[in-house]
């Protein structure tokens, strides 16, 4: 074992980015009482700083200042330090988060966030480096200003604190109530209002290359999802194609891991050509749904098989043995980011020949100066068949070559020291990766993404709660479960019980998903302004209780719990869900109207406002088969059920629909249904 010369209290934690910094010199605390009574009894500023183990600007810090020992001795002496991993404590980041970017207008990894003894913060940012640089002061330089202010002006420290604690308490509704009164005034959801929608979120369209804005670029897959919704709804044909180019451009460009599947978590340049290297399990649950969805639409065969190898990449590399997932891959290896990944040319060529390694780098964009660092990011200008015919190469000879040399490549790639894991596992990510394999199986008929869909959700049902109870947790590690869980955990998982539902038809997972939706509403609704909170009621270790509104890079608990408590409605006719869904979307109506980017997840609940769902019950002895057909169509305003005799007293969807030995449809809406059909032609045909 090897020896350390400093080991710290976060040596006892489980999360791999808090760990990183067990052997520091820093006397890191884990954020908790014992820090804070510290604080209290010393009447020390404290100095919470913040990060996750892919974010490569934190592994900088780390070494530049806090393994070093003069430093970490200031550090000591003078503050009570704790470390947070902000994907185990996202309230926690959320709040100090919030107040960087109200003190700078912008934020970032690793936060430095300083705090009175009673957790309020007056002072911070982001990345300091050693020596001023950057236009940003050393962090030495702000330890030292920092300290002088809290003994020599504490009254200022002190009016800072409280005027920055009221503006986070106040931020998170603020842009709500400049739009409330105009949203409240409108009383339906109408046409006119989701035109408007998608004309903002327009603007913002690149319609070179795809997503949306410049470098850097985010996949954006929520906003893609909304126009791939709003062309279902409207027939709107420049939204589908915006979505097909930006699907494209992202799995042909660096940002995709063209030899080992999986998306990094965004581009640098406008191009999506020079990926920042680290890989997060949201991103690509998130864009697995949407190419199922794409591929639904389009049939075309790129998206099914880069649905492939994407889960191929999460069952090699991010599956627990017990069949969690991990949370994310590392941009550094050798702590050199992209190292693992990148190529020279003469390499490739030297484990290829000449023919086969020629062939290899035309099609992937291989050249002698490489095209990153002097290195080489493979990426392809077209698929295969374009590529040949532009070459005037045969199809069928060229094909085996590069998937044969494909694979050789990843093979030696694949001894290469390979970047850091994150091993956690977080329950509001792995419920997205659920449904994830829910809506690849849903597309593709592929009975193994089913069966991991239902593994995944029963090891989520059994492992993250106590017993039989109600209360889960956010992480789960080796048997090992921390933290309370989050409005997002519980916002997701009830999500993958319906989406579980859909393909199984088990209705234990819908009963108990309309449970864990009840509990949420107890736990976590502030019900003066019909939102969620993001902690539960009985969470009190931050200044102020918040509720998180915006869609990022994943969707919002809110608006997801929008989305589940209309269905939930439907499904088990329980109007007080309903009618809250429409209430949180009522408050909201001009704000997504105006910023669609930012509540994305939010427009696409408001078009099932505007353009009901479609209850589809299935009755007769074929009716599995005829609910997997339609589950290959792309109709993302529906719930289906399967009419089953005991089942007709429990749903209230399935009253007047008796067994029959045919199969027959019913389309119906607030549970009024048209004529049965046969067969989904005349389904199809009765829905246009």
């Amino acid at each position: 074992m090897k020896e350390h010369k400093f080991t710290n209290r976060l040596v006892n934690e489980t999360s791999p980015y808090l760990l990183q910094h067990a052997h520091n010199p820093v006397d890191w605390y884990p954020w908790g009482e014992e820090a804070f009574a510290k604080a209290r009894e010393e009447d020390k500023p404290i100095l919470v700083s913040i990060g996750y183990s892919t974010c490569h600007w934190c592994h900088v810090m780390e070494r530049e200042s806090f393994e070093d020992e003069a430093v970490a001795d200031y550090m000591n002496q003078h503050y009570v330090n704790i470390k947070v991993d902000r994907e185990e404590r996202p309230d926690v980041d959320q709040v100090y988060m919030e107040a960087i970017q109200i003190l700078s207008g912008s934020g970032g990894w690793p936060l430095n966030c300083f705090l009175t003894p009673d957790k309020r913060p007056f002072y911070g940012g982001t990345y300091f480096p050693p020596k001023p640089a950057y236009n940003r002061p050393s962090w030495g330089h702000v330890l030292q200003h920092i300290h002088q202010a809290f003994i020599g002006k504490r009254n200022v420290v002190e009016e800072q604190a409280s005027r920055l604690t009221e503006s986070i308490a106040k931020s998170d509704t603020m842009l709500m109530d400049r739009f409330l009164e105009a949203s409240l005034e409108e009383k339906t959801f109408t046409p006119d209002l989701m035109l408007n929608t998608y004309y903002a979120l327009r603007e913002t369209f690149d319609r070179v290359e795809g997503g949306f804005g410049g470098a850097p670029k985010f996949p954006g897959t929520i906003s893609h999802e909304f126009l791939l919704q709003y062309h279902h709804a409207t027939g709107n044909h420049e939204a589908l194609e915006h979505v097909l180019l930006s699907l494209e451009k992202m799995i042909m460009g660096g940002i995709y891991d063209q030899l080992g599947g999986g998306f990094a978590r965004y581009a640098t340049d406008r191009e999506w050509l020079i990926p920042h290297f680290e890989k997060m399990l949201y991103d690509n649950a998130l864009l697995v749904s949407l190419l199922a969805n794409g591929f639904k639409l389009t049939h075309n065969a790129l998206y099914e098989t880069t649905i492939g190898e994407v889960l191929e990449w999460v069952e090699r590399e991010m599956t627990s043995p017990e069949g969690a997932f991990y949370s994310a891959q590392d941009a550094d290896s050798e702590g050199v980011e992209g190292k693992f990944f990148v190529w020279d040319k003469a390499e490739i060529m030297a484990h290829l020949g000449e023919a086969d390694g020629a062939l290899f780098c035309k099609f992937y964009g291989v050249s002698e100066v490489g095209n990153w660092e002097g290195k080489n990011i493979l990426w392809r200008e077209n698929e295969i068949a374009d590529f040949a015919k532009s070459k005037g190469l045969d199809l069928e000879d060229i094909r085996p070559r590069l998937a044969a040399s494909k694979q050789k490549l990843f093979e030696i790639r694949d001894k290469r020291i390979k970047p850091g894991l994150d091993d956690k596992v977080l329950l509001n990510w792995n419920a997205l990766m659920c449904s994830a394999y829910a809506d690849a199986y849903e597309a593709t008929g592929n009975e193994k993404y089913k069966s991991t869909a239902v593994r995944s959700l029963e090891f989520m049902l059994n492992n993250f709660r106590k017993g039989n109870e109600l209360n889960f947790y956010h992480v789960w590690k080796e048997g090992r479960l921390t933290n309370p869980a989050f409005l997002d955990d519980y916002a997701f998982l009830i999500k993958s019980m319906l989406s579980v539902y859909a393909i199984t038809q088990e209705t234990k997972y819908l009963d108990f998903a309309g449970e864990l939706a009840g509990h949420t509403i107890s736990q976590f609704l502030d019900k003066e302004r019909n939102l969620f909170f993001f902690t539960a009621g009985e969470e009190k270790d931050l200044p102020v209780r918040r509720r998180d509104l915006y869609d990022n890079s994943i969707p919002s608990g809110n608006s997801i719990m929008v989305g589940n408590l209309h269905r939930l409605g439907i499904l088990l006719g329980n109007t007080d869900f309903r009618q809250l869904a429409e209430n949180m979307l009522s408050g909201l109506k001009k704000v997504i109207e105006k910023y669609p980017s930012s509540f994305a997840q939010w427009a696409r609940s408001m078009l099932e406002q505007v353009y009901p769902i479609n209850e589809i019950v299935i009755t007769g002895t074929a009716a599995t088969g005829t609910k997997q057909e339609i589950e290959r169509l792309y109709m993302p305003n529906k719930v289906i059920m399967i009419g089953e005799e005991e089942l007709t007293a429990r749903y209230p969807l399935l009253e007047g629909k008796p067994a029959s030995e045919d199969t027959l449809i019913y389309v119906c809406k607030d549970y009024t249904c048209l004529r049965p059909v046969s067969n989904i032609e005349d389904m199809k045909a009765m829905l246009s």
